[in-house]
């Protein structure tokens, strides 16, 4: 994978989850495995594993294998590898840019961005999506036409909790439950599988940047997405919710007569790079 972050260092390197994901989709063996996995009744006893006492025991080799720091965390006890991978942050570590023209980042994770047309067509947790399939709502995409759609991904190593972007009062949850009927692109050059994921979204409406759509998107396994409320006023940086275990996503759904996104973040996803990114930084200004 290609990453760049916000002072145009690059990377590329393939991560663990980078690794497994390739193995699963080019080998027979992998692809076993998946149409294992994507049984309900496994995903749930995935969780009612990573829920348990005995699954502290993962916790260290995580540690080690993804170079996290526990003295940027909020101590305490963990009683389940569950606990401990929605751990929360001390406050200092993520700073929120607190100026009033500016939307941030909602959470850790790799950056792509587009501009939002007709023919727009994004890969979000490896699956095909249109702005209107995403939302499953065409009348509500439409609005958006000529916006910008900012994808953050999520990795197992990144800070799995996620913030308001904005200032705004925020509208009720639209979930939309995972189904197994649709083409996945990610494998297409090995294998079809059939999947969507789970997804919860919400409209922020605000004074500076318009209605802001917020998505997240859960994982294919066990990843259950916990949003904390339904219809209040919100403030930026203020926490969300978070993500269970597994690889997750965020997707913002931006009007550009409001906002100007943050260019380099267009520029680093047409010349093929994800821009890394902490949650609270800035990634566009309110016009």
């Amino acid at each position: 994978m290609k990453y760049i972050d916000l002072n145009g260092n690059k990377i590329e390197k393939n991560t663990m989850q980078d690794r497994l994901l390739h193995e699963i989709y080019t080998s027979p063996a992998g692809r076993g495995v998946m149409k294992l996995i994507v049984n309900p009744v496994v995903s749930h006893l995935g969780g009612m594993v990573l829920n348990s006492r005995l699954s502290t025991l993962l916790i260290p080799s995580f540690i080690k294998k993804n170079g996290i720091n526990l003295e940027d965390y909020v101590d305490q006890y963990y009683n389940s590898y569950n606990e401990f991978f929605t751990r929360q942050i001390k406050k200092e570590i993520r700073p929120v840019d607190e100026r009033e023209d500016t939307i941030v980042s909602p959470s850790d994770g790799k950056v792509s961005a587009y501009e939002i047309s007709d023919k727009l067509v994004v890969t979000i947790k490896n699956t095909k999506y249109t702005v209107a399939s995403l939302l499953r709502n065409k009348e509500l995409a439409e609005q958006y036409r000529g916006g910008y759609l900012v994808v953050v991904r999520l990795t197992v190593d990144d800070y799995h909790r996620y913030c308001y972007p904005v200032n705004g009062y925020k509208g009720k949850n639209y979930r939309i439950k995972g189904i197994l009927h649709t083409v996945n692109p990610i494998a297409n050059d090995y294998v079809k599988i059939y999947k969507e994921n789970t997804r919860e979204y919400t409209v922020i409406e605000t004074k500076e940047f318009g209605d802001v759509i917020q998505m997240e998107v859960g994982a294919l396994m066990v990843g259950k997405i916990s949003n904390y409320h339904q219809e209040l006023e919100v403030t930026k940086g203020q926490e969300k919710g978070r993500f269970e275990f597994g690889g997750s996503s965020i997707a913002l759904l931006l009007d550009s007569h409001k906002v100007k996104l943050s260019q380099n973040l267009l520029t680093n996803t047409e010349e093929g790079y994800e821009t890394m990114i902490q949650m609270g930084q800035a990634i566009g200004k309110c016009i």
